[in-house]
């Protein structure tokens, strides 16, 4: 009984250079068709609508889990408040580190964002002394991973951090991963954890591969995490995704 269906999206759901073919967007149609819910759980914030359009999934989970929404509608959010994220910033900041917070969309920066990422231009180059609200996820740029072992020891007991495949140190409320945010979702639509199959390529995808129903990684994906999965699909490029959900859901009569 497969009831949602949750993916990932960059080196997932979408193509290397961040496009979704045809061929997806119509094999979602035929799952929702089916009854199924389609939802994406990202790193990503506002960026995410610039790269899909939200109308074709049920439900979104944004900023590695900060944030969930369904039919537009916040349902879930654990942000970290300025007087944990500044101080701890300035501390990085200190030490050399380019380092970031993500605040309402904005991403207070001590370099500039563009440089590293030309799509972004909605940055603030800043020291935090004019910074308020609280942050959805803060970020730091890592050169080698052994750097990590600087920034651990000083990092808030409310926070935890992921080292993406690319480098990027993600930083985030303990409460804020992917499986919570689309657990808030699924909770929308009463459907049990056991009845949702996951995608994904990275570690912040593993706890939603380990804990869900079935959890598939793609070709593509990092070791660790291929090796946790149930499945292993098609690479991105190859509409993996798509692949598998007509192959083994679509084709025996989905749920």
């Amino acid at each position: 009984m497969i009831k949602m269906v949750v993916t990932d999206l960059d080196e997932t759901l979408l193509r290397t250079d961040k496009s979704i073919s045809k061929y997806t967007v119509d094999v979602i149609n035929k799952v929702r068709q089916r009854g199924i819910k389609f939802i994406f759980a990202t790193a990503r914030g506002g960026s995410a609508k610039t790269l899909v359009d939200y109308e074709l999934f049920d439900g979104y989970v944004l900023l590695n889990g900060a944030k969930a929404f369904v039919d537009n509608r916040l349902i879930y959010e654990r942000t970290i408040s300025a007087d944990i994220f500044i101080p701890f910033l300035r501390e990085l900041s200190h030490r050399n580190f380019m380092v970031a917070a993500e605040v309402e969309g904005i991403h207070y920066a001590n370099f500039k964002v563009n440089e590293k990422w030309s799509y972004i231009n909605n940055f603030m180059v800043t020291d935090y002394s004019d910074v308020s609200g609280s942050a959805d996820k803060l970020y730091v740029l890592i050169d080698d991973p052994n750097q990590i072992d600087l920034i651990t020891p000083i990092l808030p007991k409310e926070l935890y951090l992921n080292l993406t495949r690319d480098n990027l140190a993600m930083i985030m409320h303990k409460a804020a991963t992917k499986f919570n945010g689309v657990l808030a979702v699924a909770e929308e639509f009463n459907i049990p954890k056991g009845e949702i199959i996951a995608f994904g390529d990275d570690i912040n995808d593993k706890e939603m591969l380990l804990k869900f129903g079935l959890g598939v990684a793609m070709s593509n994906a990092i070791d660790e995490i291929k090796m946790i999965a149930d499945y292993v699909c098609d690479t991105n490029d190859n509409d993996g995704v798509a692949k598998w959900l007509e192959e083994n859901l679509l084709r025996y009569g989905g749920n």
